[in-house]
């Protein structure tokens, strides 16, 4: 049976809860227990795979094909261990479900209400995989006192209540604001998020307290007299100049031994951080600087690409070079020459995207990189417009386009060298869509399997010649035009092992030209970087000795 830490925040949004809680899992590791971390989210999207970036950042998608919120990305670089549907819930699915079965008759014709029926609900999802784990880190979204998050409280208030004593504690993160004008930090706001969580029954056994300044240890000891804890279970969470000190960071004030006496087990086992003593050491010695530019539409919110930029770390660290990733809005250079943007990068990436908006931007980029020589990393849409970047300037289709910007327009405008996906094969099933069918949860998602060509770059970056990759995506390249491609220089050199899908393609004669179907970055890690990035990384540090 897991012992469950649930964890929730305070005062405002937004401290990062996500990270203490991917932090806490890496240090619960690295004492020896198994974890899984989920995320639990107010919001009544049913997930947020419809939702903007610009509201909510980047879609994480899991391998059986969940997609979810960006904090399962940081749970994953963090653990190592892979995140599945079940890591992920929200208010709408709960109460889809709750609705779900009294449709079908399931509460034999009781009133329904969100006691008990949906704080059931989340109960029930809380008992997943119960079995599995030494550790279950159950984040609460939001903060204390948001109105539609209230069933979550009360569900994990039961939940603690209904376990054997001493199977469930509450880690409670919290902001510690600092007025100049009176050179102090104030604790006020701590109190009485506090004061507001134990109204509705809940007491923390933990408080990561936020601050940008020293907190004294009068302070700490003031905070744990009135918030009713343990002065050593009082932790204070500084700034951070990268995200991968966290471990180190709160290992350091005493995070994991505090839980871990919270759940009174002692002796605890002591820790091996030689992984996190690795990362640190190839992140803060480092030996050169490559330049990288991402060219996007979603670019005045760097959450939006969360995992590239993290993925472009760890190429760098496999490295040990700093990458500089600049973000480079696609819609500048539409109608323009792209040089004046794109000189002086060692290398460029265009991630993907859905719409029209910004694509002309992203096909002058691959042309660019193209005929520059430049190492070109090209992911999802960013593969599709390398695919149509070749069409029209290689393959002589000048009108060569997506069906995806003709849905949009209403007519015909291209030729459709990339087209919508109306069915494909997930493992033993044949799965089937219209354009007119629900945005939400309708793409091909997940994980799927490639074979690569024998002898092609992939393969050797991959080292094998078979892979399994992650996909969000409803368009794919049409195969009507491989011939005419591969004549110009474009080979397919990954496939879906049915023949039917293209996966990668990659320019021959090009020093570093990729582009994939796939999202390589979400299965990328600070200690054990993808390969695609790594050896991205590596071809701009060859491109920046040229430069």
């Amino acid at each position: 049976m897991a012992r469950y830490v649930f964890i929730t925040g305070g005062v405002v949004s937004s401290l990062g809860k996500g990270l203490a809680s991917a932090a806490l899992g890496a240090l619960l590791q690295a004492r020896g227990f198994t974890v899984r971390l989920r995320k639990l989210d107010p919001y009544l999207n049913v997930d947020p795979g419809t939702m903007s970036p610009f509201e909510h950042g980047e879609v994480f998608v899991t391998d059986d094909g969940a997609e979810t919120d960006l904090d399962l990305g940081h749970y994953e670089r963090f653990t190592g261990v892979p995140a599945r549907k079940t890591d992920s819930i929200s208010s709408g699915r709960i109460y889809m479900n709750v609705l779900e079965k009294e449709r079908r008759g399931d509460y034999l014709g009781k009133t329904i209400q969100v006691i008990p029926h949906v704080t059931n609900e989340i109960k029930d999802f809380l008992r997943i995989g119960d079995d599995e784990v030494d550790f279950m880190l159950c984040e609460i979204g939001g903060t204390v006192g948001d109105i539609e998050g209230l069933p979550f409280f009360e569900a994990i208030r039961q939940f603690a209540q209904e376990r054997p004593r001493g199977q469930c504690i509450f880690m409670h993160l919290t902001l510690l604001p600092y007025l100049a004008a009176s050179s102090e930090l104030k604790t006020k706001p701590t109190q009485h998020s506090v004061k507001e969580l134990r109204s509705i029954g809940i007491a923390p056994d933990v408080l990561v307290c936020r601050s940008e300044h020293p907190i004294p240890e009068k302070e700490r000891a003031k905070i744990a007299l009135f918030c009713n804890v343990r002065p050593e279970a009082v932790i204070p969470a500084y700034d951070l100049t990268s995200i991968y000190e966290a471990p180190m960071a709160y290992h350091r004030v005493g995070l994991d031994q505090a839980v871990l006496d919270a759940f009174m087990i002692s002796p605890a086992p002591r820790p091996d951080l030689r992984r996190w003593e690795d990362v640190m050491e190839r992140l803060n010695h480092a030996e050169g600087e490559v330049r990288v530019a991402i060219v996007g539409k979603y670019t005045q919110l760097e959450d939006a690409y969360k995992s590239i930029a993290e993925a472009l770390t760890h190429g760098g660290m496999a490295n040990r070079v700093r990458v500089r990733a600049e973000w480079i809005d696609s819609e500048i250079f539409e109608d323009a020459d792209p040089s004046p943007h794109l000189e002086g990068f060692h290398a460029i990436l265009v991630p993907g995207g859905f719409g029209e908006r910004g694509t002309e931007g992203k096909i002058r980029a691959a042309k660019w990189a193209r005929e520059k020589k430049i190492p070109y990393l090209g992911i999802c849409l960013g593969m599709q417009m390398a695919v149509i970047e070749a069409a029209r300037n290689m393959a002589g289709l000048k009108d060569a386009g997506s069906e995806e910007f003709d849905h949009e327009a209403g007519g015909k405008r291209f030729t459709p060298v990339v087209y919508h996906l109306k069915e494909w094969v997930q493992g033993n099933h044949l799965i089937e869509r219209k354009v007119e069918d629900d945005k939400g949860g309708t793409m091909r998602l997940g994980a799927y399997d490639a074979h690569l060509a024998e002898g092609s770059l992939v393969a050797r970056v991959y080292g094998t010649t078979r892979i399994e990759e992650r996909h969000r995506h409803r368009y794919e390249v049409d195969l009507a035009y491989r011939d005419k491609l591969e004549e110009c220089g474009l080979k397919f050199s990954g496939m879906s092992p049915d023949g039917r899908l293209p996966e990668i393609v990659e320019h021959a004669g090009h020093p570093w030209f990729i582009g994939v179907q796939f999202h390589p970055e979400l299965k990328s890690k600070p200690f054990a970087p993808h390969p695609l990035f790594a050896d991205f990384v590596r071809a701009a540090v060859e491109t920046s000795r040229l430069v």
